[in-house]
């Protein structure tokens, strides 16, 4: 038992806030539905989204260490959800030949966004 418990746990850590909510209520409907007797489960509060991380941008950086330095800066986003845009933009630095500074400028924008989507989401 302890070894699904590990499991579940895990599984639930790697889980935005929202959606831990959701497998939450989710597991209370189960419950529910099983007709145990139990208390509803009350949900906790999501945790609050860490700050990012404070690395200063090199004078000289290329696109891959930009978007490996912004990983570190922002560990609480889901890059799977950012991996549209990011590539998008490493395709036009390297198949287009655009400018490493205007790519990488676009990179922390696109971070930053997806930062404040995550911070403003938690009040939902």
């Amino acid at each position: 038992m302890a070894r699904l418990d590990d499991q579940l746990l895990t599984l639930f850590h790697s889980l935005t806030a929202g959606d831990q909510a959701t497998l939450l209520a989710f597991a209370d409907f189960l419950r529910s539905r099983a007709g145990t007797d139990a208390a509803p489960v009350a949900p906790r509060a999501p945790a609050p989204v860490p700050e990012p991380e404070a690395i200063p941008r090199p004078e000289q950086e290329s696109v891959v260490k930009a978007i490996k330095r912004l990983s570190r800066t922002y560990p609480m986003l889901d890059k799977s959800k950012m991996l549209n845009e990011t590539s998008a933009l490493m395709t036009q630095h390297v198949i287009q030949g655009r400018d490493v500074v205007e790519v990488i400028d676009e990179l922390e924008a696109v971070f930053r966004r997806f930062y404040a989507e995550l911070k403003a989401g938690q009040g939902h």
